[in-house]
């Protein structure tokens, strides 16, 4: 397990999705960086239904560049609140904010232990980052939590069986001549910041015992699909040949069929 200073330690040297607005500045800088995003993972804003939060009390655990958290202000929630583990991507949420003029309170936090009373909101958000979480499962109550009862969480995690991580299974251990690694010791050594983990359908729902209500649905993430910048860590002759050959449409064609794919999205209920 990765502690939560090497975690902390990686994304300071970038937010998630910082590359996409590289040469740009102010409100032309965030609004690229906001394109390419919901371009290159069209089920999110379907997923994430940003107008529900109207006239309610908000958090997003993990605000990254803003873009979601952009979102959730632009519904008109009653109080928002955005924590992210980093001094770099909290900067960059208030540098938004700033420049569509726009209002939230930002803090760093720790999602294994929200800075919150109980039952304090009535919708939390968090994408893509309670796996890189030394203990997951703790964030996990974490957010049920701070949640009031009757009320929704949307969070993304990533499942474990998904092309991205057999690309990086044959990649550092078949080819390393390692083939007894197991997917879990990828994903935590070669997919992101150090400690990165995956899971399966019900090992998710089993993160967050103790809701009424957990439904999920798995859908091929970027990395599966070789798309923008996924895989920029592993760059290299290989790669640039994949990303012309790959089989996207079968990739699709699977995934629908045998729930194969990267981007495990849960809804919660408490």
């Amino acid at each position: 397990m990765a502690s939560l200073e090497k975690v902390q330690a990686f994304w300071d040297r970038g937010s998630c999705g910082e590359i996409y607005g590289l040469g740009k500045e102010g409100q032309d800088k965030y609004a690229q960086v906001a394109k390419a995003r919901y371009e290159l993972e069209p089920y999110l804003l379907p997923f994430a239904r940003f107008e529900e939060a109207n006239g309610k009390d908000v958090l997003e655990i993990g605000v990254g560049m803003g873009s979601d958290h952009q979102r959730l202000a632009q519904a008109c929630p009653r109080s928002l609140k955005g924590i992210d583990l980093t001094e770099r991507a909290i900067e960059h949420t208030r540098a938004r904010f700033e420049a569509f003029g726009l209002r939230s309170e930002l803090a760093i936090g720790n999602a294994e232990s929200l800075a919150f009373a109980d039952n304090s909101f009535d919708f939390v958000y968090s994408w893509g980052v309670i796996h890189h979480s030394p203990d997951t499962r703790r964030a996990a109550q974490e957010i049920l939590r701070v949640l009031r009862p009757g009320s929704i969480a949307r969070v993304m995690i990533y499942h474990r069986r998904c092309p991205v991580g057999w690309m990086l299974w044959t990649r550092y251990a078949l080819l390393c001549g390692k083939p007894w690694l197991g997917l879990d010791e990828i994903y935590s050594k070669y997919l992101e910041s150090p400690g990165t983990k995956a899971y399966d359908v019900e090992e998710a729902r089993a993160l967050f015992v103790g809701a009424s209500m957990v439904e999920t649905q798995v859908v091929p993430g970027m990395g599966d699909l070789l798309h923008g910048e996924a895989g920029q860590r592993h760059r290299g002759p290989l790669l640039t040949i994949g990303k012309l050959l790959w089989p996207r449409w079968l990739i699709k064609t699977i995934s629908k069929r045998w729930a194969f794919g990267q981007v495990l999205l849960i809804e919660v209920k408490k």
